[in-house]
C-alpha cells in the first residue's frame, strides 16, 4: 500500500483541530480545576455575569448545555453560593438565577487562570499568527452556523 493511512490522518484539518483542541481544553480544565470549577461552571458563571438574572430554560439555550445538565451545575454552583435562585422580576411563576458576589470574585479569578492557559496554548505563535489563526477558525465556524 503506498498511502500511510495514519500518517495521512495526521495531516487532516479535522485531525489538527481535535488535537489542538483538545490540548487547549486541557490546559483551561486544568486551570480551572485549582479553583475547584469545570468548563460548564466557566460558562454558566460567566452568561449569568453578562446576560443575568436568567430562567434556567434560558441559560441551558445561551451556553447550549443541555437543560438535563444544566440543573447540576446550577446546584453545584448555587451549594457553593456562587449563584442564587430569585423570583423573576419578568415572570413571577419562574426563578431567576443571580451572580452573588462570591460568584463574580470566582469569575475574576477564572478569568486570569483562563487567560494565563489560553497564552500557553498560543505560546508557540507570534503575535500576528495568534491574530489570523483566530480569524481562520471564527471564518470556518461562522461559515457552518450562518
Amino acid at each position: 500500500m503506498t498511502d500511510a493511512p495514519f500518517s495521512r490522518l495526521q495531516t487532516l484539518p479535522s485531525w489538527l483541530l481535535g488535537r489542538a483542541g483538545a490540548l487547549g481544553h486541557r490546559l483551561v480544565a486544568e486551570a480551572m480545576a485549582e479553583e475547584d470549577s469545570k468548563l460548564g461552571h466557566h460558562a454558566v458563571l460567566a452568561a449569568v455575569a453578562e446576560h443575568g438574572p436568567l430562567a434556567q430554560a434560558e441559560l441551558s439555550r445561551l451556553v447550549r448545555i443541555d437543560p438535563k445538565d444544566i440543573v447540576g451545575i446550577v446546584n453545584d454552583l448555587s451549594a457553593r453560593e456562587l449563584l442564587v435562585r430569585r423570583k423573576d422580576p419578568r415572570d413571577a411563576r419562574k426563578n431567576a438565577i443571580a451572580l452573588t458576589p462570591a460568584g463574580a470574585e470566582l469569575l475574576a479569578r477564572l478569568r486570569v487562570r483562563t487567560d494565563a492557559a489560553n497564552e500557553q496554548l498560543l505560546a508557540p505563535l507570534d503575535p500576528a499568527e495568534r491574530e489570523q489563526l483566530l480569524i481562520l477558525v471564527r471564518k470556518m465556524i461562522e461559515g457552518r452556523i450562518g
